[in-house]
């Protein structure tokens, strides 16, 4: 079985392209067919017989390189058309039984409540768009419309919906090429002179797989399962990658001198429903340098 992973290639006219890649995430013999968000409804065919379909990736670019006059079509669009016209194919078909969908803690978190270190995020909580808007936070803004539709779709249609929320994903690369969440560890460990004064939740992407599949598999499995190993501010991704590389050269200051960005918690009493035993944070973090270095990105 193979999963389509949808790129945005900056370098040639700005063109999207697909690209085949073998997916590994089926780990035992479950029906179960693996698609993304799809732009075009063009570009899928249905599976018949499929029990479980599982929405895997949505579009995630730099950020930096989108003009505001281009984010409709470069984000907002095909996140939430693509995930309505997967949700419509399942809609038309009998033998889709559950529908799992990948969204985001962006979908989540931001929703201009304090998030401090006595503060829990609950599967409660929902993004506020016109917040993020105002911020021009479009990727969350993404995220948040993506996932409103299909609930609202699968609630018209009466689609059996989960939806898994996880945060920044971590641990070892499938494919051969970077993808944004690794290529945040990629710069701190290739020469950055100073890191980000930012907080994030981080989890890793075997337990990201896991949840996936348990939400299908457990009956009783609904609504949302928040997937956050941990939040750390990148002080601590700094101080942890120090202390699994010694002799590795890390950046030794924040990038600007305001207090460092709070942590906060993140309710993991859902997610442990699903059987998930999140993965440390050092484990995760070693399996993604160890794996940049296997990808070629990094040699030290």
């Amino acid at each position: 079985m193979y999963l389509m992973e949808l790129r945005r290639d900056f370098t040639s006219s700005k063109q999207i392209y697909w690209k085949k890649v073998p997916l590994i995430l089926l780990l035992r013999d479950v029906n179960v067919f693996f698609i993304l968000h799809l732009p075009s409804i063009k570009m899928l065919r249905t599976h018949r017989g499929s029990s479980v379909s599982i929405h895997v990736r949505s579009v995630l670019i730099d950020l930096l390189s989108i003009y505001l006059d281009e984010k409709q079509a470069e984000l907002l669009d095909p996140s939430v058309n693509g995930t309505l016209n997967v949700l419509n194919l399942c809609a038309k078909d009998p033998s889709v039984k559950r529908v799992v969908l990948t969204s985001s803690i962006a979908a989540v978190a931001y929703n201009g409540r304090p998030r401090t270190p006595d503060v829990v995020v609950y599967e409660t909580w929902f993004s506020d768009p016109q917040l993020c808007k105002q911020g021009q936070q479009w990727y969350l803004v993404s995220k948040i419309l993506a996932e409103d539709a299909a609930w609202k779709f699968a609630k018209e249609k009466g689609i059996d919906l989960v939806v898994i929320n996880p945060s920044m994903v971590i641990g070892p690369l499938l494919q051969p090429t970077l993808n944004t969440s690794a290529g945040v560890i990629l710069k701190v460990i290739n020469g950055a002179q100073a890191f980000p004064n930012l907080t994030f939740g981080w989890v890793d992407v075997k337990d990201v797989t896991k949840a996936h599949i348990q939400a299908y598999e457990i009956h009783s499995a609904s609504g949302r399962y928040c997937m956050v190993g941990r939040v750390a501010h990148y002080s601590e991704v700094v101080r942890t990658l120090r202390e699994l590389y010694p002799s590795l050269q890390l950046p030794e200051k924040c990038a600007d001198d305001k207090p460092f960005v709070p942590t906060y918690q993140v309710s993991k009493e859902r997610a442990k429903s699903l059987g998930i035993e999140f993965t440390p944070f050092e484990v995760s973090l070693k399996e993604t340098v160890e794996s940049l270095k296997e990808k070629g990105f990094v040699n030290f």
